[in-house]
């Protein structure tokens, strides 16, 4: 008889985690695989995947570093993670955004469920005829500052699931590989680019 699984995480909810993850495609990290690379063997990928996240033993591999641009001068630096670990973070997306997604603010459109930036050109117009005025600002560096105590935090506030608290916590500390090669640690701030990151940003 074969031992239970430290942690209970469905096969199928990998499955839409592909899914999704191959909806959206993207590039490839640091192994340079690409998403028709991982399909080439897709089921023995996906149940590697699974078998490491329900045992516990899967460790986030460092995110490929990519230098894009900004439009008011500077770069952005973002951290691209393999074809394997965007599945893996889409996996805990699934199971951990539910638990959130009741305490935002209606007109909260960033990285929201069936929400997009349509939605909130579109309610902005309407409020146009009821204030006549308008407050911007921006976060600055928001992603790369988070602390990630004050960060796992919350996320306790919001889920006892193990596994996902578990998980959340290792993906936290994914080094960054740069483009010279050197690896860059983690302390504060989630990566720009992961999966998991928007709704930890949101939360």
């Amino acid at each position: 008889m074969k031992a239970a699984k430290p942690f209970n995480i469905p096969k199928t909810l990998v499955w839409e985690a592909f899914k999704l993850v191959k909806a959206n495609q993207g590039s490839a990290g640091i192994d340079q695989k690409s998403l028709e690379d991982f399909e080439q063997n897709l089921s023995g990928n996906l149940y590697k995947l699974w078998n490491r996240l329900s045992s516990g033993t899967y460790f986030p591999p460092a995110v490929q570093g990519v230098a894009i641009p900004k439009k008011q001068g500077g770069e952005r630096v973002l951290g691209i993670p393999t074809v394997s670990d965007r599945i893996a973070q889409m996996t805990i997306k699934l199971a951990f955004e539910p638990c959130v997604e009741p305490h935002f603010l209606d007109d909260s459109y960033g990285y929201r469920p069936n929400k997009s930036a349509l939605d909130a050109v579109g309610i902005t117009r309407q409020r146009c005829w009821q204030y006549n005025w308008l407050l911007e600002f921006d976060i600055k560096g928001l992603f790369d500052h988070i602390d990630h105590e004050l960060l796992m935090k919350a996320v306790r506030k919001h889920t006892n699931n193990r596994w996902i608290i578990f998980y959340i916590k290792r993906w936290l500390k994914a080094p960054m590989q740069m483009s010279d090669g050197k690896l860059v640690k983690r302390t504060l701030g989630t990566p720009q680019g992961g999966v998991i990151s928007p709704v930890l940003n949101v939360n």
